[in-house]
């Protein structure tokens, strides 16, 4: 099995979604504790001498002007991870939370927080352990880092919140999971009593931000190719052309995402009997916006997709916790926990998501409407009228994609004071990520009713002629989970299985042509 080596230095995305959904185990570098033993000598002797230091001999946030003593250090520490363990709603999945495990010891063992290597340890003992933190969804403003989402990560590392195993199931019950101390003394580890600084070193970061980005990019790495896949489907039910995707134009307005997209499309349509069928006729000189600027619009959510990656393979290898201790020794209070690049990212990020689903939506109403279908029966529907065909599916497209205008509004722009007016301006990143991970469900849906959609308008094609080599590939495979439909039945359950063989349906095509850009 893959091992994530975790030794402070930046982390790559694979490795976090490997860890995240993969399975895969981390562990600490042996010469860890030697990178953290720097700053951790710098926290004990503000202590030792009494020195003035933020978080470390203070107080928090609008409190950071009052003094604590030698004596009282544990139990603000102490106090500090219960008070801010204040979220609500429900917990996050499993994958965000192994991954927040692997982030929160990543940055911790850097060796700028002032921490003992108890802390890193710990949480990798309880992500290899499969012993999950249960964390609300609810309650950040992203600044300061996710302090409530990171409370409840801390809490168990201290004997209380609770934990729970991957394989507790799926009811509320064990959701809620079970008081951390049952479990942690199931696997024979006791609790850690918080040195100074270590509490505060817990809760401020931006992992939680990060590990919901990093995960939003996977998917949508993903999803940028299922909806070429798509296309290049609707296309070939619709008797639509290729020459749109012409290199020879397409590189007089050079985009990289839309290169990419456009190059992919003409590799899934390459060698289409069905398009060759009607090369030449009056209706292949001009298709509608929807197939025509399919590389225009996929590729500009590439482009947005690229620059989400950027921010967070910068944010894998940052510092992100406050105060920090420099390598001179000096205690600096920072502003790195502040979400704002996280945030827009994530905007910038649901907005072009949401968008991938809206042209798709377009395309599977063409392959329904008489008037615009080329020939296809009302709806798809083979008895049009006694059967309804795919009327609703594309009611529900339509729904998801009006929802995804209201869920695409940019969470950054707006800001409200915390902590006594000492935090004054907030990113709100926290929102923007638990948006888009909703935009990408929306979008998973609305790319499936049109495949479903598209398949069923090539079935419609077979007296013409067949697609091309790899969009039969992947007609093939969605027709082996999902029948043709010549009499009514339900549909979700189509669009669920569909939904779920997305990356099988990449996957068919790649057999044919190999990878898709």
């Amino acid at each position: 099995m893959h091992t994530v080596t975790v030794n402070g230095d930046p982390l790559a995305l694979d490795d976090l979604v490997a860890v995240a959904r993969g399975g895969a185990r981390a562990e600490l570098d042996p010469k860890v504790e030697e990178r953290m033993e720097r700053s951790r000598a710098v926290v004990a002797d503000a202590v030792e001498h009494g020195k003035i230091m933020y978080g470390i001999t203070t107080g928090f946030g609008a409190l950071a002007d009052t003094h604590i003593g030698r004596h009282d250090l544990e139990a603000m520490q102490l106090a500090l991870v219960r008070s801010h363990a204040a979220g609500v709603g429900d917990p996050l999945p499993d994958d965000a939370v192994r991954g927040l495990l692997l982030l929160r010891a990543r940055t911790l063992a850097a060796g700028y927080s002032g921490v003992r290597i108890d802390l890193p340890r710990r949480l990798l003992d309880l992500l290899n352990r499969g012993l999950l933190p249960v964390i609300p969804n609810k309650g950040s403003v992203g600044a300061s880092g996710d302090l409530a989402q990171l409370a409840h990560l801390a809490l168990p590392l201290i004997g209380e919140g609770y934990l729970r195993r991957p394989d507790a199931g799926s009811s509320i019950e064990a959701r809620r999971g079970r008081p951390a101390a049952e479990l942690l003394a199931e696997e024979d580890l006791q609790p850690l009593t918080l040195a100074a600084k270590e509490g505060l070193s817990l809760i401020n970061g931006t992992e939680p931000m990060q590990v919901l980005l990093a995960l939003a990019i996977a998917d949508a790495d993903l999803l940028v190719k299922v909806a070429d896949v798509a296309c290049a489907l609707s296309i070939e039910a619709l008797l639509g052309t290729d020459r749109p995707y012409d290199e020879r134009v397409q590189v007089i307005r050079p985009h990289p995402g839309q290169l990419v997209s456009a190059a992919n499309m003409r590799t899934l349509l390459r060698d289409s009997p069905l398009m060759a069928s009607h090369r030449e006729s009056d209706h292949a000189v001009q298709d509608s916006y929807a197939l025509r600027c399919a590389p225009q619009v996929h590729g500009a959510v590439r482009d947005l997709l690229a620059h989400a990656r950027r921010v967070i393979e910068i944010e894998l290898g940052a510092v992100v916790d406050n105060p920090v201790i420099v390598p001179d020794g000096e205690v600096i209070s920072t502003g790195n926990f502040h979400g704002e690049p996280l945030a827009f990212a994530g905007d910038m990020l649901t907005i072009a998501l949401a968008e991938l689903a809206s042209i798709s939506e377009r395309r599977s109403y063409r392959i329904l409407d008489p008037a615009v279908s080329r020939g296809l029966p009302p709806f798809l529907a083979a008895d049009a009228g006694t059967n309804s065909g795919y009327m609703i599916a594309q009611y529900t497209a339509a729904s998801l994609v009006s929802e995804n205008k209201v869920l695409a509004h940019p969470a950054s722009v707006d800001t409200i004071p915390t902590s006594g007016n000492q935090e004054d301006h907030v990113s709100m990143g926290w929102t923007s990520m638990r948006k888009l991970h909703e935009v990408i469900r929306n979008v998973r849906a609305v790319l499936a009713v049109e495949l479903i959609e598209a398949a069923q308008g090539i079935d419609f094609r077979a007296p013409i002629a067949g697609p091309s080599p790899a969009v039969s590939a992947v007609h093939e495979r969605l027709r082996a989970a999902v029948p043709p439909m010549p009499v009514d039945r339900s549909v979700t359950e189509q669009i669920d299985a569909v939904d779920a063989l997305l990356p099988e349906l990449v996957a068919a095509a790649e057999s044919v042509v190999g990878p898709l850009g």
